[in-house]
């Protein structure tokens, strides 16, 4: 007699409550995981789906990994803000019990506007294909004399004039100048 192996049927779940918490997980969440030591910031990554094994009862879910800087080609910049993070096209199974939080990745424009970044705020305003190790898009606006793209992280001026972006120091500001200029021209302005 001839036996037929079982074939494996997965369902995908709306959601996963995390084992002893009330945190919720969905698909679409993006969520910060588990790194293996605690030298190593938290991954971060975007659910595709969480699926069960009805077989096993094995619940995993597929994600679609963010990139910090310095785990990209070219590693971290000098425009690279410590919170900017680049969507992979590495996708990857794993278990849902990895889940630390819940984050929040909010666009490039988005971010610059928050009054408060949390602990979970990140922003993204590359795509980056792991396997090439290109970013997409592959150029963006750059501001200042020394013509880098914006920081969030750094103090930057704006001309009333022209509405160009700078670097205090660029300019041969304090960061203390700034706090207290009533109104900045730039260099060019001046002498135009």
């Amino acid at each position: 007699m001839c036996s037929m192996a079982k074939k494996r049927t997965k369902t995908r779940l709306d959601f996963y409550r995390i084992a002893n918490t009330q945190k919720i997980i969905k698909p679409g969440d993006t969520v910060t995981l588990r790194p293996p030591d605690f030298t190593t910031p938290p991954y971060v990554a975007k659910i595709e789906h969480i699926e069960i094994d009805n077989s096993t009862e094995k619940i995993t879910m597929k994600v679609r990994w963010y990139y910090r800087p310095e785990e990209s080609a070219g590693g971290r910049r000098q425009f690279h803000g410590s919170k900017e993070l680049f969507l992979s096209d590495h996708y990857d199974v794993c278990s849902p019990e990895a889940v630390e939080n819940k984050c929040t990745i909010h666009t490039f424009k988005d971010y610059t506007r928050l009054e408060d970044v949390g602990a979970d705020d990140y922003f993204c305003r590359f795509d980056y294909n792991a396997s090439a190790g290109t970013f997409s898009p592959d150029r963006v606006a750059v501001y200042c004399k020394c013509e880098m793209p914006y920081n969030p992280d750094d103090l930057m001026v704006q001309c009333e004039n022209c509405k160009d972006w700078f670097h205090p120091k660029c300019v041969k500001l304090t960061s203390e100048d700034v706090k207290n200029v009533k109104s900045f021209n730039c260099p060019d302005c001046i002498n135009n």
